[in-house]
């Protein structure tokens, strides 16, 4: 089938690349000149692990495509997913603006039937104002859907080829099953295709991702209870997880979430329940909670050295939000960094691939190094943000060799306590108890 996608950011990246490898054609659109060209000849913007490999390949196989074009791309295919950025108004409100416009876009350049199938994370009744904004300037029949991506970076290509289900919000007979058509290839192990009113697809995703951050603060919390009582959030941790109600995933205690979705999502919610006279005060206590998170590791370093750092070095591992990708959207790194600066401290920083996004963000405020053992040299401590698998095992010898002293401040709980103690390091992690 001819597919076009519009936006070629992180989801729609995937998703065009994910439907050109089960065999459709895919124009992928976007109005950045320098990100299609790149694209086109097999550079793409973004970490994520296999993903180059299969843009190469279908632009080899001339199942892929991107340009610039979004008439051309909409006139040659039935289905459009719409895929641009929603990002957060001031107020905390999804910003519907280029949903809107590429929305109005494709129904003026379509010719015959055509889906329109949002992909963005958009509030509950988005699809309902499109189809009103879209019905004057349309020239021929168009069903809008909702069809909500549940990727996460660091594993999308595989959450796409093989994803828990798919949520596909229709009230047309003829989109469905297209939709269903076009999804097929990937729940061939029989995880189920979703077909709901387009209202509950787009609330599905908020939910979700709601739930999942709700989970992230609550062990949080259940960290910060622990040290002040004395016991061991791992422990607390394994004796929940086993529960089938509850399941260990997304209960790892650490320096908060970020990323482009949480943070966003979760304030998008609580503003439509607003909308709605609603008032959310879990998911706000969810907000309040991951924002003090992001500040616990900072507050400990000044526990341990006092408030003024004037002359003080630190070595930063990890950047990105969570390892596997580049992105540093609303990351712990970014407050960890600023409160360090503030407080007069030098800050010495590795990551495995967010170096580039980081001197976008921080210029010459901090120093970049190649290697996590580089950025050590001569640092007053260790802080660990992301918990990169190199990061897991690293050579404890060589890190007490290049520190000034063998002080360790792990936001992620990568290293055993007691290991630490007999290595002779200094070592604060989060919801432990000392040793």
């Amino acid at each position: 089938m001819n597919i076009a996608v519009v936006g070629t950011g992180y989801v729609g990246l995937v998703s065009g690349t994910c439907f050109a490898e089960s065999g459709n054609e895919v124009v992928c659109v976007d109005i950045d000149r320098a990100r299609i060209d790149a694209l086109n000849a097999g550079i793409i913007p973004i970490y994520e692990p296999g993903l180059e490999e299969l843009v190469r390949r279908n632009i080899k196989e001339r199942r892929l495509s991107f340009t610039c074009d979004l008439r051309a791309a909409v006139e040659q295919s039935m289905v459009s997913f719409v895929s641009v950025g929603t990002p957060m108004s001031p107020n905390g409100a999804a910003d519907l603006t280029g949903v809107f416009s590429v929305s109005e876009e494709i129904a003026r350049a379509a010719k015959g039937y055509h889906i329109i199938a949002i992909k963005s994370t958009v509030p509950v009744g988005t699809n309902d104002r499109i189809r009103e904004r879209i019905k004057p300037i349309a020239n021929s029949r168009i069903d809008v859907c909702s069809v909500p991506e549940f990727l996460k970076e660091g594993s999308a290509v595989e959450d796409f080829m093989r994803p828990d289900r798919v949520v596909i919000g229709s009230s047309s007979e003829q989109a469905t099953a297209i939709l269903r058509e076009i999804h097929a290839p990937f729940v061939r192990t029989d995880n189920p295709i979703l077909v709901m009113h387009p209202r509950s697809a787009e609330l599905t995703k908020y939910a979700s991702n709601a739930m999942l951050a709700l989970r992230i603060s609550f062990i949080n919390q259940m960290a910060n209870l622990c040290e002040a009582v004395g016991a061991e959030i791992n422990d607390v941790r394994r004796g929940m997880g086993a529960d089938r109600r509850i399941g260990s995933q997304f209960l790892f205690p650490g320096v908060g979430y970020g990323g482009s979705c949480f943070p966003k999502d979760v304030q998008a919610l609580i503003h439509s329940a607003a909308e709605h006279h609603l008032e959310f005060t879990m998911l706000k206590a969810t907000d309040e909670v991951n924002a003090r998170q992001k500040r616990l590791l900072f507050e400990r370093v000044q526990q341990h050295f006092g408030p003024d750092l004037t002359g003080r070095c630190f070595a930063i591992w990890g950047l990105a939000f969570k390892p596997r990708t580049d992105d540093m959207r609303e990351a712990p790194s970014l407050v960890m960094i600023e409160e360090l600066l503030k407080a007069h401290a030098r800050v010495q920083v590795h990551d495995p691939e967010a170096l580039e996004n980081a001197r976008k963000i921080f210029g010459d405020r901090v120093s970049y190094h190649r290697t996590n053992y580089e950025a050590l040299s001569q640092a007053d401590a260790l802080i660990i943000l992301t918990e990169w698998n190199e990061f897991r095992h690293p050579n404890f010898q060589r890190i007490r060799a290049e520190l000034k002293q063998p002080v360790i401040f792990d936001g992620r709980n990568l290293y055993d306590p007691a290991l630490m103690k007999a290595l002779e390091f200094r070592y604060y992690s989060i919801g432990r108890r000392p040793i």
